[in-house]
């Protein structure tokens, strides 16, 4: 048995990452040797026994289980087109968002231009992907806005058992969704909050292949924060000192 590669080394698609007793996960292949390969750019993981690669760079290929925001763009009988990006439209038949009963025109309850959080529950290439929104959390996203990030940058923007995402939720108090397919959801209390998290999810964005990275994001922001309270307490003495020149 052996490998090949360094912890978050950057690989190239053919490039041989071990061999003997090692299983082929994302982003890599196996021969019928047994060696296991990178099929994409990207950083090498070993985990147990297991290889994969996380692709820098890719287009959304869904997958089942993964969870996507998406647009609709069709109301059509009983079901709504989806836009989730990438070559495949999706299909969400209402059976898989209402409750029965439920009205004949389905654009009562959501209509062309809506934001969705959903599941994907099947997949094949040919019929493209059908979804799911019976899941907890699984809802039609009110307010916010939405942010596009690379798909092969949102497990680095979730980070190791949320680690990332939930600091830059507690640090900022905001209320956000990332999906697989590359497209986060944010609403926060003011507009230089959304602003702040934005910056953070294009700081990772740009440095996911570099190692500390919560450590340093959570840094920019506690001092982001700060430089924003000090411009708040200016501005209010700003507003002090004309009251009391407008009194004399």
């Amino acid at each position: 048995m052996a490998v090949y590669f360094q912890k978050r080394e950057i690989v190239v698609p053919g490039q041989l990452l071990a061999e003997g007793r090692y299983r082929p996960s994302y982003g890599t292949y196996a021969d019928r040797e047994g060696k296991v390969f990178s099929a994409v750019v990207g950083l090498a993981e070993l985990r147990g026994n297991t290889v994969k690669v996380v692709a820098l760079e890719g287009v959304y290929t869904p997958r089942e289980g993964d969870l996507v925001i998406g647009k609709i763009t069709q109301v059509v009988g009983n079901n709504w087109r989806v836009d989730i990006g990438g070559p495949y439209g999706a299909s969400l038949h209402a059976n898989n968002a209402l409750r029965r009963p439920y009205k004949d025109d389905i654009s009562y309850y959501m209509d062309i231009g809506d934001v969705i959080v959903a599941e994907v529950s099947t997949f094949d290439r040919v019929t493209g992907p059908f979804l799911s929104m019976k899941g907890r959390g699984l809802r039609k996203l009110e307010g916010g806005m939405i942010l596009h990030v690379s798909p092969a940058k949102v497990p680095r923007i979730i980070g190791r058992r949320g680690s990332m995402i939930n600091m830059i939720k507690d640090t900022l108090g905001i209320q956000t969704v990332v999906a697989q397919n590359g497209r986060i959801w944010v609403r926060a209390k003011n507009i230089p909050t959304i602003r702040l998290a934005i910056k953070a999810f294009r700081m990772i964005e740009d440095q996911a292949h570099t190692s500390n990275l919560t450590d340093r994001v959570k840094n920019m922001l506690e001092e982001e924060l700060a430089n924003l309270e000090d411009e708040t307490e200016n501005e209010e003495d700003n507003e002090e000192e004309k009251m009391e020149d407008n009194e004399e």
